[in-house]
């Protein structure tokens, strides 16, 4: 196994906190194995990420899952101004993260936002599914729920449901 010389220890630092590079980046640019960098990284102090970090810089540097589509009528740029009012009103927003979440027991306001969602943001339909919940699964005040999942590049999950 090659190993990490100490004048680039800091080069590790740098690539791995700084450029938010992975380990196995870090090898590949400094042409050692993935088991030097981490020898490196235990032996001078250079502590790893946790689990939801990773997964957070990984999922930042992809490419968005929609394109906002070019907005050429009246009535798009009034469903704009709609779709982002009742985000604003209604959705679940955390940091810098990419994900939609919509709390509405209105269900004329989910479809109006799925509407938004298409029309405006260009969401691909194939990402898109309904999903009715079992009777187990439902509140206690609902007679019927569904949920709206959308396939995010980590998986399916629910971006916004309806119960009534």
């Amino acid at each position: 196994m090659a190993a990490i010389s100490k004048n680039l220890v800091k080069k590790v630092r740098e690539l791995y906190y700084d450029k938010q590079f992975s380990v196995n980046d870090v090898a590949n640019k400094l042409g050692v194995s993935i088991d030097a960098v981490f020898y490196c990284m235990r032996k001078n102090g250079i502590k790893r990420r946790k689990k939801h970090e990773s997964n957070a810089i990984r999922y930042e540097r992809q490419k968005p899952s929609f394109k906002l589509k070019k907005i050429n009528s009246e009535k798009l740029k009034i469903l704009k101004v709609v779709g982002v009012m009742l985000y604003w009103a209604e959705g679940y927003k955390v940091g810098k993260r990419c994900m939609v979440d919509f709390a509405n027991s209105d269900k004329d306001m989910i479809l109006l936002f799925l509407k938004f969602l298409r029309r405006v943001c260009g969401i691909d339909e194939k990402k898109l599914h309904w999903r009715k919940h079992e009777e187990f699964e439902r509140s206690h005040y609902s007679k019927k729920t569904m949920d709206i999942e959308y396939q995010y590049p980590f998986g399916w999950k629910e971006m916004f449901g309806i119960a009534y």
